[in-house]
């Protein structure tokens, strides 16, 4: 049926086709509203792609295409606060970064950011309390706080939330102005990474350790990193394989 209405040129029968079988993350929404585009249909395109979107508004995953065709429909007539609420709606169904980012290049261009970001922020955090437990993987509040550079705020909300990947990154973009917070961060993952083994492990504790020295020779602190160094070779001396690693490094 679909490759005759599409070799009979019958974009209402393809329509109806696909109208049967509209599956939940409004992809079925996206392919009719390209198939009126194509024959010269886009207000009819445009109906049905912002149907797609009220259908499936309440859906954490839904085809990015979909959103991306409207929001790209929308800016092409300058119709920025529209597209604003779409980008709000799907970072309140979504709550993932990349919503989030979507929102905040929509709302730079339309001018209202400040105000747009406070009210993100606000439904991540209560987003944040509503998943709390989860230690597997840290709140996207603090991700998008990152991706900000709002990193004092970031500090505030990292406890007791974040994950370890978090709060490497927090500690990475914070070293050279917070080098003692930095530093406590970088001491507690050097700590988790004493009983796993392996290559990469031991790399990424040679990694840490640099970042370690760091953040001593900012405060000045060195012999307490000499010290502290040759203290951990003596901890694990019989891993072999990470002494040449730190000797490598010039730990």
């Amino acid at each position: 049926m679909e490759r005759l209405a599409k070799a009979e040129g019958d974009v209402d029968a393809l329509v109806a086709l696909y109208m049967k079988d509209l599956v939940p993350s409004g992809a079925t929404h996206l392919r009719i509203a390209e198939e009126l585009g194509a024959a010269g249909r886009p207000e009819d395109a445009l109906s049905w792609a912002e149907r797609g979107l009220r259908d499936t508004v309440d859906e954490a995953h839904v085809d990015g295409r979909l959103v991306d065709y409207v929001c790209a429909r929308y800016t092409r007539t300058g119709r920025k606060a529209e597209t604003v609420a779409v980008r709000r709606d799907r970072l309140l169904a979504e709550r993932s970064l990349a919503a989030y980012q979507q929102l905040r290049a929509a709302a730079r261009a339309a001018d209202c950011w400040e105000t747009e970001r406070a009210a993100a922020l606000a439904a991540l955090r209560e987003g944040t309390r509503q998943e709390r437990g989860g230690w597997h993987r840290g709140p996207v509040l603090i991700d998008a706080l990152l991706d900000d550079g709002d990193l004092d705020t970031a500090w505030r909300e990292a406890a007791d939330r974040a994950d370890d990947r978090q709060w490497q990154q927090l500690a990475d973009l914070s070293r050279e102005t917070r080098p003692a917070d930095a530093l406590a961060v970088y001491l507690r993952l050097v700590e988790l990474l004493k009983g796993p083994t392996g290559d990469r492990v031991y790399e990424q504790m040679a990694r840490l350790l640099l970042d370690v020295r760091s953040c001593h020779r900012s405060l000045g602190t060195e012999d307490e990193f000499t010290a502290y160094v040759a203290d951990l070779r003596a901890e694990l001396k019989r891993r072999r394989k990470l002494i040449t690693i730190l000797d490598r490094h010039g730990l």
